[in-house]
């Protein structure tokens, strides 16, 4: 009987809903082999319904969400997105949550595909992961409203104008900095001629000029007002204290303006004469030269030295490699010619740590041509050396420039995809407001899309269940009459 009313209601053009609605008249829904064509772009596929009601959370797996698709022309559901990522989503259903993606669909169509069926949040990072694409960074602020407006300013260039204005005065005095830090050294400048001072009985007596009234002091002064306000602005203003000493970049500040206050003290200390002079030239020298490192203050601002500090530290391993494999060479090609050239009385390896840095050069493929060897079998051994170093260089190279690439697209694609947005109090409102609640139109639209459907499912529903043959009849006029 039920397969005569089935044959019948078939006849006039059969709708999936109304086959489930009489299946469950008979009692017998649960062992019912319900099964549903989906047409992605002209390929149809066909699987069961039980396959699809695995993840209901989906758009293929929630019977509302997939009604939309629905065409009752055809009995069958319609989507005009891309065929060959499909093979990969229905086995996701198939197979109970595994996620292959195939391998002549890019990672990005893909990724919007799973997007569009409404994969859960976990399945898309884990996806992510597999793919090796990068983690979306939460990056926190802090709740108060003016200190996340200067953290916006000094922490993330791109979020405004302004922002972008103090970076570029920050680059601008960096490079001043180092410029000034390379000028001291030169000899005009290094030598400070002694001023006359004449005393009242005619004598004169040579006196040094003070550090103070030094020009290169003056514009180091300078340089480090703003990096002092410059880090205590972040730091009063960072979302975390804790989090924000463990960022390398704070320690990198901290050690650029570290010196300049030692000095200072070293200075004011020498002057007053209660200090020796050659141990604090000494460590003022030591000071100067951590100065340096300020250069890397650069990094904060530059991506290709944040692309370049990212390969080396995921290169950790192959450059690590590099140097023992050169430790290795070093060792064994400085002993050969250390033995090769014993009987050479001129020879210029007088012992094997004297040869070590021969062996160095001749790897590195350097060749200074200060230490050469004399005889055959210390040139032989110098042949082996520098081909030895040339296969040592180049076996874990391609490795480091893989790793560079990977990290170069990466940073071109989070610029094209990053929106830095200034927040405000009215915006902030605004996006919790939109957060907790969806917009006016998309509610009404789905509202309206949703009230149109479960009316229709309601009204069947309850016809299907009081007098099936009568809405068997009914349904076939409705396909009548379109």
């Amino acid at each position: 009987l039920w397969s005569l009313k089935w044959c019948e209601y078939d006849s006039h053009g059969s709708g999936l809903y109304k086959w489930r609605s009489v299946c469950a008249i008979g009692g017998w829904r649960s062992g019912c082999s319900e099964r549903v064509i989906i047409n992605i772009s002209g390929l149809r596929f066909e699987t069961q319904l039980k396959t699809l009601s695995r993840f209901p959370t989906t758009l293929l797996g929630d019977p509302r969400k997939r009604m939309r698709f629905f065409d009752p022309l055809r009995n069958e559901y319609f989507f005009d997105r891309n065929r060959p990522s499909f093979d990969a989503i229905l086995y996701y259903y198939q197979s109970g949550g595994r996620l292959r993606r195939p391998v002549s669909v890019p990672v990005d169509i893909f990724l919007e595909e799973i997007r569009f069926y409404e994969f859960d949040e976990d399945v898309i990072q884990l996806f992510r992961d597999d793919e090796g694409l990068p983690r979306e960074e939460d990056r926190p602020l802090p709740n108060n409203e003016f200190q996340r407006q200067f953290w916006l300013l000094f922490e993330y260039p791109e979020s405004s104008g302004p922002a972008r204005i103090i970076a570029i005065v920050s680059v601008m005095i960096i490079l001043i900095s180092i410029i000034i830090f390379c000028l001291e050294t030169l000899p005009e400048f290094r030598e400070v001629p002694a001023v006359r001072a004449n005393h009242v009985n005619g004598s004169a007596q040579g006196r040094e000029l003070s550090p103070f009234t030094d020009p290169f002091f003056m514009v180091e002064t300078l340089c480090i007002v703003w990096f002092s306000f410059e880090f205590t602005m972040r730091f009063l203003s960072c979302p975390s204290k804790p989090a924000f000493f463990k960022n390398i970049m704070n320690l990198i500040d901290v050690v650029a303006i570290a010196p300049y206050f030692i000095t200072l003290g070293l200075d004011l200390a020498e002057h007053q004469g209660s200090s020796q002079q050659a141990a604090s030239l000494a460590v003022l020298r030591v000071i100067r030269l951590v100065r340096v490192f300020r250069i890397f203050k650069l990094s904060r601002h530059s991506k290709g030295l944040q692309i370049l500090g990212q390969t080396l530290h995921a290169s950790l391993r192959e450059l690590g490699l590099l140097i023992f494999f050169l430790i290795i060479g070093v060792v064994l090609f400085s002993s050969s010619v250390y033995f090769a050239e014993a009987e050479d009385p001129e020879s210029e390896f007088s012992s094997i740590p004297d040869a070590f840095w021969w062996a160095v050069v001749t790897m590195t493929t350097v060749g200074y041509g200060d230490m050469c060897p004399s005889t055959i079998g210390g040139k032989f051994v110098g042949s082996l050396c520098a081909i030895a170093g040339v296969l040592t260089i180049a076996l874990p190279v391609p490795v480091i420039v893989s790793n560079f690439n990977y990290f170069y697209h990466r940073e071109n694609e989070e610029e094209e995809n990053v929106q830095y947005v200034h927040v405000t109090c009215g915006q902030q409102q605004q996006q919790q407001q939109q957060q907790l609640e969806p917009s006016f139109g998309e509610c009404d639209s789905k509202k309206s899309s949703q009230s149109l459907t479960e009316s229709y499912q309601e009204s069947d529903d309850l016809e299907a269940l009081t007098n099936p043959k009568a809405d068997l009849d009914a349904y076939a006029g409705k396909m009548t009459v379109v």
